[in-house]
């Protein structure tokens, strides 16, 4: 980049999720070459339909709007939309000074949400299949640390509180449930797409029907032509000049519902890692802060964090739109799509992205999870240690005061003193207790805590997991690309 280009992008505002974050082939997707070469891709489409349909239409008027779709002259485009106002008609004009033969027949009975609403389409389509892959990646290296890590016993958390114990692979599978929660969600609102086909300006097809002399089913076979050519199994049967805004709002929905995935997935992380069970990939090179160099601060976790809130947001952007729809439609719905669509699958992607990576290289630290394993593990216990009394013939009641007085003292000593829990050691010494001495270490192994949690986690991959991410196959081996 040469330096008037350079001073030209350092004073200009550039969105961090297309600039700084996002990938290459999502930035393409809503870039303005994607968009208006599909315009002309769409046009190319409708003038062969049409031909096929009898209008009179010429092979090399096609040929030559074919040799020109992706040579667009964006700076004669803009100065046209200056002096129109509107930006399919500079569109059209452009595209028309590139294909002179072929000027007249461009958009022929197309109104500007043909090449507009289908577009978006194609481009959500598009996004879906650039992020499909990208959860599938997540939920296959999660699977693989849930496998991993099956059997290894660890602190379980109610109200942020020690409770039972669970696993270190069982938790990453509550982790896994809600990214397949939001796999099948995102395929849901892809499989739901169709095409906004040729409906004319208010959703009659009156235009084609003069078109074509008020053959109805000539009309019918041009939509259903457009569509399978556009890679479309079906169109929307009625819309209005546009397709209902509520698919955008089922789109960015099943977007929305990922961040909220990945939220949660992040801030455990976040919590884990300030209790340095867990931590994420921390480079040999990587500064974790400016003034404290001993801090490894989780940037990835809260990067996914940040952004995910903003990709939450965007469902509700997108439901209020689609309630202000007046009748066949209004105009205040563009420029609120045109952010909001491109941000929503651009902030997908970035956190994708950074969420594989952490996956990727997350490190388990079983040593400190063992340390506060043992610092509240006796506590746990004591239902064990009554159990084990009361078959060694001792008063169930009688056993559960003596144990409640110790745990009280070994808790003063943590609370008030800063000690270690040593309510096994009080166990041991008092002669009450005697019967089970020998048992203790058998009564305080934490895989006895652990309830069925290995063999849940070996049952919900096998029957859930990897079923869910099977079509996927082929994509599961790239590894992840990410500005760190």
């Amino acid at each position: 980049m040469n330096s008037e280009m350079t001073e030209f992008y350092q004073n200009r505002y550039q969105s961090p999720l297309s600039a700084r974050y996002a990938s290459e082939e999502m930035n393409f997707n809503f870039s303005d070459m994607k968009k208006f070469s599909t315009w002309r891709r769409l046009w190319i489409i409708l003038a062969k339909a049409e031909k096929e349909l009898g209008i009179e239409i010429t092979d090399e008027q096609i040929q030559e709007m074919e040799n020109n779709f992706d040579n667009i002259d964006f700076e004669f485009a803009l100065q046209e939309e200056k002096k129109t106002r509107h930006d399919v008609m500079a569109h059209v004009i452009e595209f028309g000074h590139k294909c002179p033969n072929a000027a007249k027949i461009i958009h022929l009975g197309a109104t500007s949400c043909f090449v507009g609403d289908n577009t978006d389409l194609i481009c959500i389509r598009d996004g879906f299949d650039i992020l499909l892959p990208k959860v599938a990646r997540c939920v296959s290296r999660l699977a693989k640390f849930a496998d991993q890590y099956n059997y290894l016993p660890t602190l379980g958390f109610t109200h942020y509180q020690p409770a039972q114990m669970v696993t270190v692979g069982k938790r990453a599978c509550l982790w896994i449930h809600d990214l397949i929660i939001s796999l099948r969600n995102m395929e849901k609102a892809k499989n739901n797409l169709s095409f906004r086909g040729c409906k004319g300006t208010t959703g009659t097809q009156a235009s084609f029907m003069q078109l074509f002399n008020g053959n109805e089913e000539n009309v019918k076979k041009l939509d259903q032509k457009v569509t399978e050519m556009a890679g479309f199994r079906r169109s929307y049967p009625v819309t209005g000049q546009t397709y209902s805004r509520l698919v955008d709002a089922e789109v960015l929905m099943s977007l929305s519902l990922l961040g909220a995935a990945v939220h949660k997935i992040c801030t455990d992380i976040r919590l884990l890692a300030n209790r340095k069970e867990i931590e994420e990939p921390f480079e040999s090179t990587q500064i974790g802060s400016s003034a404290m160099p001993y801090k490894r601060n989780p940037m990835r976790s809260e990067r996914c964090c940040s952004l995910a809130r903003h990709l939450m947001t965007l469902s509700t952007n997108a439901m209020h739109t689609a309630s202000v729809q007046w009748l066949e439609r209004t105009l205040d719905d563009s420029a609120n799509r045109r952010i909001s669509i491109a941000e929503a699958f651009l902030t997908a992607d970035i956190v994708l992205n950074t969420l594989q990576n952490i996956f990727e290289g997350t490190v388990v630290y079983t040593a400190v999870i063992r340390k506060h394993i043992d610092e509240e593990l006796p506590f746990m216990a004591t239902e064990n240690v009554i159990v084990g009394m009361v078959k060694k013939g001792g008063n169930r009641q009688e056993c559960h005061e003596r144990i409640r007085v110790l745990s009280q003292q070994a808790a003063d000593q943590v609370k008030r003193h800063g000690l270690n829990n040593d309510l096994i050691d009080r166990i041991k010494k008092d002669s009450y207790f005697a019967p089970i001495h020998e048992e203790l270490d058998q009564l305080l192994d934490p895989k006895t805590f652990i309830g069925r949690a290995p063999n849940q986690v070996l049952e919900f991959l096998r029957d859930e997991v990897y079923p869910a991410i099977s079509q996927y196959q082929s994509y599961l081996e790239v590894r992840a690309e990410v500005n760190v």
